[in-house]
């Protein structure tokens, strides 16, 4: 039997298929609507629990300071709410690049919520647990719930969405780009409307973030054009990461073989569900 404190735990990515802000509120954030789509990129997580009351890391693979990095905050934030005595030692290693847009950091905060929630027997249902996440970010709470969904509010409000298979190739840009610049450019579209179930799943929509980046950033404007060859390039979240969507693997995987000798690119498949729910379900159930 898998002891589950051996166990590498996936935290997958995700794309914003479409990112439309709806206006701001007056608390300072911004009423949004968005397509999340997981997909098969993910970090993996080590979690190595102890009776010391200590959260520390192990192994990291990126340079974000302890008191910053969501992972630990997170295990912090549940050890708080919980009052559990127990402490643990988390290992990340990274595939998903910080500030790409693809969410690694929300997933990885996801993770730990979850599995930290087993393994300490905390006993929080998932929608706690999401309650709990809203305040490490916005993006979090979809990987509490673990399917790719619709998502309104703040990003919290999820209605989760079958989409079936979708490929992708993604462009990783090599410069992150910070949410808060972006959201508080004066030139980010703050009008835009709310869209179905049926528009958002067919395509439709755009990210209004994208003119803002690209403005901003003239790299990520001169990849826009190039990438024009192979498709339609989209920005996910802020950026800095470009996806192009491919009508199946072998268009997306030939495309990878073109990209490559001049992009950091690869080819990668929606999820409808995240890996780490189907490996709990195992384990734990």
């Amino acid at each position: 039997m898998t002891e589950p404190d051996s166990v590498a735990w996936p935290a997958p990515a995700k794309l914003n298929l479409f990112l439309h802000v709806l206006g701001r509120r007056p608390d300072g954030y911004h009423e949004i609507q968005t397509l999340f789509q997981l997909i098969d990129l993910n970090d993996e997580l080590r979690f190595e629990v102890d009776d010391s009351g200590a959260i520390t890391r192990g192994e990291v693979t990126y340079e974000v300071g302890a008191t910053q990095d969501l992972v630990t905050r997170a295990a912090v934030l549940l050890q708080a709410r919980t009052r559990t005595k127990q402490g643990v030692r988390i290992s990340v290693t990274k595939h998903v690049p910080l500030g790409a847009g693809l969410g690694g950091g929300s997933s990885d905060a996801a993770t730990t919520l979850l599995i930290l929630n087993e393994l300490w027997k905390c006993r929080l249902s998932r929608n706690e647990l999401a309650e709990l996440a809203l305040s490490l970010g916005a993006d979090v709470p979809v990987f509490i719930y673990g399917h790719s969904a619709l998502a309104a509010g703040v990003g919290e409000r999820l209605q989760p969405v079958d989409m079936g298979p979708r490929h992708y190739v993604l462009v990783f840009n090599g410069k992150p780009i910070s949410t808060a610049e972006i959201f508080g450019s004066p030139d980010l579209p703050r009008h835009s409307r709310m869209i179905s179930l049926d528009e958002a799943v067919a395509g439709v929509g755009r990210n209004d973030c994208e003119a803002v980046a690209r403005e901003n950033f003239p790299d990520l404007d001169a990849l826009f054009a190039e990438l024009g060859a192979w498709g339609q390039p989209r920005l996910t979240g802020t950026g800095g990461a470009v996806f192009l969507p491919m009508p199946d693997e072998k268009a997306a995987q030939d495309a990878t073989r073109e990209m490559k000798c001049r992009y950091n690119v690869r080819a990668v498949r929606g999820v409808d569900r995240s890996p780490v729910h189907e490996m709990m379900d195992v384990i734990f159930r």
